[in-house]
């Protein structure tokens, strides 16, 4: 690919004017050519920090290339749409998203290269947001380049709409927003918390369904921080149910009947679901939406909610 960098941009670092002149590729992915000598500026090869003039003929040689040597395996994915550009995968409760110490295969990004594997050439398989091994629902999967700068452009802008279902310990009253920042725990680093030095993080979330001593809550991100939702319902006294981290020691809850008692004692994660995703489109730049309905186990626990406040004659 060949540009001319524009004068107006006289001053601008090498690696900052690519960028704009090709947003379609991620600044650090420019950096990376530019140091592995696929960027050309008037025939000459400069750093990414060196600045620019205007009037330079720039030559990228962007070419895909193996970017994980993760080993690729069969695994059952949920495919909800896809096309050259996009995979929207609902992803079970219980599949690691990505590869970590004591979970080295059988993810969700093992069983992309495998299904695609073209994913392969692009950043952790083209995976560019997470949710919890434990959390069900919806991720975006990119399968270029392209797809993936333009993903992860919308993520940085907030512009990705995404809506939660979640189960919490306790009846509230109405719903409201949670805007308290995110960080690592003081004590416990392998947990989160609302801590002064944390990131910003938003959570939106509104009353569903009220239950004798659970509610039902539809929950939206404005931002995509580790735990966020768990975290911040945890913070108002509000955990979700199931929660092992943040959801507090377990307890039947009063005039609790055997079916919800079953149900309760075998829900052995935080119940929640992404549900819906929404995205400008890559290729079309054409906003389109995706939703899923609730998991079999989470399903089930809202009828024997509902169903044991009926016996109970809860109003």
């Amino acid at each position: 690919m060949i540009k001319t960098i524009p004068f107006e941009m006289a001053g601008y670092r090498l690696d900052r004017a690519l960028a704009e002149l090709f947003p379609e590729y991620s600044r650090s992915r420019l950096q990376t050519w530019i140091k592995q000598g696929r960027v050309w500026v008037d025939q000459q090869q400069l750093r990414p920090k060196d600045s620019v003039k205007g009037g330079e003929v720039i030559e990228l040689h962007a070419e895909a290339e193996i970017v994980t040597t993760l080993e690729a395996e069969e695994l059952p994915l949920d495919i909800v749409f896809e096309d050259s550009e996009l995979l929207i995968i609902n992803k079970p409760a219980g599949l690691v998203v990505h590869p970590a110490a004591g979970n080295w295969s059988g993810t969700l990004q093992n069983g992309l290269l495998f299904y695609a594997p073209i994913l392969s050439t692009i950043p952790r398989s083209g995976i560019v947001h997470r949710i919890d091994k434990d959390t069900s629902g919806l991720l975006m999967i990119a399968k270029s380049l392209t797809a993936h700068a333009h993903l992860v452009n919308q993520l940085q802008k907030r512009t990705v709409h995404r809506e939660y279902i979640a189960i919490t310990q306790g009846r509230m009253t109405s719903g409201g927003t949670v805007d308290e920042p995110i960080g690592r725990h003081r004590v416990n680093r392998k947990r989160q918390a609302v801590v002064e030095s944390g990131k910003a993080a938003i959570t939106h979330f509104r009353v569903l369904t009220r239950y004798q001593q659970h509610t039902l809550i539809g929950v939206k991100l404005e931002t995509g921080r580790t735990h966020q939702i768990r975290v911040h319902m945890a913070h108002i006294h509000y955990p979700l149910l199931g929660d092992p981290v943040y959801g507090g020691r377990f307890k039947l809850p009063k005039d609790c009947g055997a079916e919800l008692a079953t149900q309760l004692q075998g829900f052995k994660r935080q119940a929640l679901h992404a549900a819906k995703l929404g995205l400008i489109h890559p290729r079309t730049g054409e906003y389109g939406e995706w939703t899923a309905d609730l998991p079999m186990d989470m399903d089930k626990l809202t009828k024997a909610l509902a169903t044991n406040d009926k016996i109970d004659g809860y109003r």
